[in-house]
């Protein structure tokens, strides 16, 4: 579509946390629908527009590692916060020092990724905005580079690099092959800001590519 593009994304590491991992992060298989959204905001985003993301494709094999990280294990309380409000003497801190824990997580490694999304007007559009304009700046910021924060995989210290994607053929890391990678976050439904509800799917990848346009999202 006119209004479509392919942004080739791809970095060391990458952590895609699956939510029934609670403490020590496990990473799904591959880019969640939700993060390839995040990068492409991070990119270009505008609230007269909203991206969707169409396909994803592998063009790496899926490879996992481990690392130890340094995490705290604890977070400043909301009640704190309105204790110290109203006067009150509860700390606003959090000590490193007694609240450090080494968690072990499993990562992806050597990740590439082409994303292949287009992006649909919103009500908060202005009058002068339309879908060239958008398309024309979206088109300029990745020749060039540009973005308003530096895209990330999953985690902001696991950088992702990015560049406009231009060939008409995408070679992937499994032609000819068919995984059934089990239940997906796709992203979240923030229709009610009250009760944000997570959206999941079954994502089977295709001789690798991660077909959005034809996934059944259930709650």
């Amino acid at each position: 579509m006119s209004h479509g593009v392919k942004v080739r994304v791809w970095g060391e590491l990458a952590l895609f946390s699956r939510p029934e991992m609670k403490v020590e992060r496990c990473s799904y298989d591959l880019l969640t629908p939700s993060a390839a959204r995040g990068i492409l905001e991070a990119i270009y985003w505008h609230p007269g527009m909203v991206w969707v993301i169409d396909k994803i494709h592998v063009r790496k094999p899926i490879r996992f590692t481990s690392v130890r990280r340094n995490e705290v294990k604890s977070k400043v309380l909301a009640g704190n916060v309105l204790n110290a409000i109203n006067g009150g003497k509860k700390p606003l801190y959090i000590s490193s020092r007694e609240e450090i824990v080494q968690r072990a997580a499993i990562l992806l490694k050597d990740v590439d990724y082409v994303i292949e999304a287009h992006f649909e007007m919103t009500e908060k559009a202005a009058e002068g905005d339309n879908t060239g304009k958008f398309k024309d700046i979206i088109m300029r910021r990745l020749r060039r580079g540009e973005c308003f924060h530096m895209p990330y995989f999953g985690c902001r210290e696991f950088p992702a690099n990015f560049e406009l994607f231009e060939a008409e053929e995408i070679d992937t890391a499994y032609p000819g092959e068919e995984k059934d990678l089990g239940y997906m976050l796709y992203d979240f439904d923030y229709s009610d800001p009250e009760n944000i509800q997570p959206l999941f799917f079954r994502a089977v990848l295709k001789n690798g590519t991660l077909n959005l346009g034809d996934c059944e999202v259930v709650r």
